[in-house]
Formats: structure tokens, C-alpha cells, sequence
């Protein structure tokens, strides 16, 4: 089976998460020059406001980046025509089955690589003729599933004959070198890029980000079918406790209202949404994207060769 950068014509067989007010065209090409595959990720953006962004991707990069289409925006029509208008060369899906535009985008040679975070959606996905499965485990940062990554990613290799990506949870090399011992051809980032020197979000994001312990994460939303992995603040913590009240989806709607906004680019730590994966806690400097994916890569390879030598090591004792 073919690496991730084989089949996205890449550096390094990575994708950067797609997300919203945050992966911006800016954003995206700053990953594609780094060496992974950039994600402009659409959140609730209009096609205008999309087209602006790629735009501005292109003016930066001359290396493959791709859209990520949220399935339930308003906009997600408009979206995934724009996309094909545009050229893109790669889209990524989240939030539900993207089948309706899997035909126009693939005739248009777009590769198409939907999130999942079932073996079930995969398998569906798979008669439609999408180019890989991205399985994406609870651990991330966002909207998530109920499965880990560890328990979900050989689940979907198993249940398809696809290339399948692994994300959530992975911010260092021993994380990436799991993945790629799963089966996984490749691995999608997005926490440990947040602290990044080029991502855009506020300066207090990133500090809270650095400040963060294992387990300074959370999940809201799932009493209404609507999970979302944020830091623990006053927000999130209001969020839980209407909740456990039994507050209808229209009052826990009004606690995040603009949320990811005021913290992303106001910088409220304490009423924003401010999204992140459990491996925040392993989050200690803000550095280049490319010393990112540069640690993600060597680090890999070093665990990999390393936990081959100590097998052989073994078998070698074994045989005496």
C-alpha cells in the first residue's frame, strides 16, 4: 500500500487537521511549504469567503493543499462546487456522508478523503469510490466519536480496502510510529500544530495550550448528539453542568454561541470554545510547522527501527 505522501504528492505522509477559523488559506499553505498537505477548513464560512481563502493559498504555495467541507454548513452546496471551480486537488469531509458530491469531485480527478469515526461509514463510503479513509479517534480536539484511536483505526483498515490515515492523539513520534504500526498509511495533526509559530490563533490560545495537563480536556455536547472536545474553563464547565440539568439543545447552543470566535481570535480563555486534543498535555514550546513534522517524521522512524531492533534482539535469545 502506498504512503500518504505518495498518494497526495507530499513531503511527508501528514495532513493538517482541517480546523474551523483556524486552518485559514494562509494557514494551509504554511503546512504545504512545510512539507504536509495543507487543509483549508470551510467551518461555517460562505463560498465567497472560501474562494477569498484558496485564493490566498495559491498566492503562497505552489505545493498540493486541499478543502476540508463541514457537511453540516448551510453553505456545503455552494462549497463543493466552489471547490471543483477552483481546482482543488484534495478534500477531506467531516460531520456526515458526503456521497452527493463524491461523483462531481471525483470527475473532476479531486481526491476525496472523508473523516470517520466508525468502521460502518467507512465501509459506506467505500462502495461510493473515495480515495481513503481518515479515522479519526476521540482523543482529538472538536467535534469527535466515541471510539479511541487505538480501538478504531485497525477496526477501519479492516473493514476496507483503502489507504487509511490515522488522527487523534498524535503529537509526537511515538504517537505517529503507533499509527503507522496500526496500518495506517499516514497521519492527520491538529493540536500539536496549534502551537505553531505560523497558526493564527490568539496568543492566549497557545499559552493555555502550553499550560495544559493530561487531562485539562473535556467533552460537551453529548447529551444532544454533539461532542465537542474542549479545554476546561468556565464555559465548558457551565456547558456540563446545564447538561446534567437536562437544558434543551436551544439553551446549551446559547453558552457556545460564537465561542470559538471570542477564543481563537479575542483570546477569552474562560468563555470561549477553545478546542484541543488530549495530547495538549504534551504541548510544552510554540516552534516552526517544519520542526513539527520534521520530530513527527525522524521520530517515527527512530521508534520503528528501534522496536524492530529490540525484536530481533529477542528472537535472536529465543533461538538459542
Amino acid at each position: 500500500m502506498k504512503k500518504l505522501n505518495e498518494i497526495l504528492g507530499t513531503e511527508f505522509p501528514m495532513i493538517q487537521g482541517g480546523m474551523a477559523n483556524i486552518a485559514t488559506g494562509e494557514f494551509a499553505a504554511a503546512c504545504s511549504n512545510a512539507g504536509a498537505l495543507g487543509m483549508i477548513a470551510t467551518g461555517g464560512w460562505d463560498g465567497a469567503r472560501l474562494r477569498q481563502e484558496i485564493h490566498r493559498a495559491k498566492e503562497l504555495t505552489d505545493k498540493p493543499f486541499g478543502v476540508n467541507l463541514m457537511l453540516m454548513s448551510p453553505y456545503a452546496d455552494e462549497i463543493a462546487q466552489i471547490i471543483v471551480e477552483e481546482g482543488v486537488r484534495v478534500v477531506t469531509t467531516g460531520a456526515g456522508n458526503p456521497g452527493k458530491y463524491i461523483r462531481s469531485w471525483k470527475e473532476h480527478g479531486i481526491k476525496v478523503l472523508p473523516v470517520v469515526a466508525a468502521s460502518i461509514l467507512a465501509r459506506r463510503l467505500e462502495g461510493l469510490g473515495v480515495d481513503a479513509i481518515i479515522a479519526e479517534g476521540t482523543e482529538s480536539g472538536g467535534h469527535v466519536g466515541e471510539m479511541t484511536t487505538m480501538a478504531l483505526v485497525p477496526q477501519v483498515i479492516d473493514a476496507v480496502d483503502l489507504p487509511v490515515v490515522a488522527a487523534g492523539g498524535i503529537a509526537d513520534g511515538r504517537q505517529a510510529a503507533a499509527a503507522f504500526a496500526l496500518g495506517a498509511c499516514g497521519i492527520q495533526i491538529g493540536t500539536c500544530l496549534l502551537a505553531s509559530e505560523e497558526c493564527p490563533i490568539h496568543e492566549n490560545y497557545k499559552k493555555a495550550l502550553l499550560k495544559a495537563k493530561d487531562s485539562d480536556t473535556v467533552v460537551t455536547g453529548r447529551s444532544v448528539g454533539g461532542p465537542v472536545r474542549v479545554l476546561k474553563n468556565k464555559m465548558s464547565r457551565a456547558y456540563l453542568a446545564e447538561e446534567k440539568r437536562g437544558a434543551t439543545l436551544e439553551e446549551l447552543e446559547q453558552l457556545t454561541l460564537g465561542g470559538l470566535r471570542r477564543a481563537v481570535l479575542e483570546g477569552d480563555m474562560e468563555r470561549g470554545s477553545v478546542m484541543c486534543g488530549q495530547v495538549a498535555g504534551m504541548l510544552h514550546e510554540v516552534r516552526p510547522v517544519r520542526t513539527i513534522l520534521e520530530e513527527l517524521y525522524s521520530g517515527a522512524k527512530s521508534v520503528l527501527a528501534e522496536t524492530e531492533q529490540v525484536w530481533r534482539e529477542r528472537d535472536g535469545r529465543d533461538g538459542e
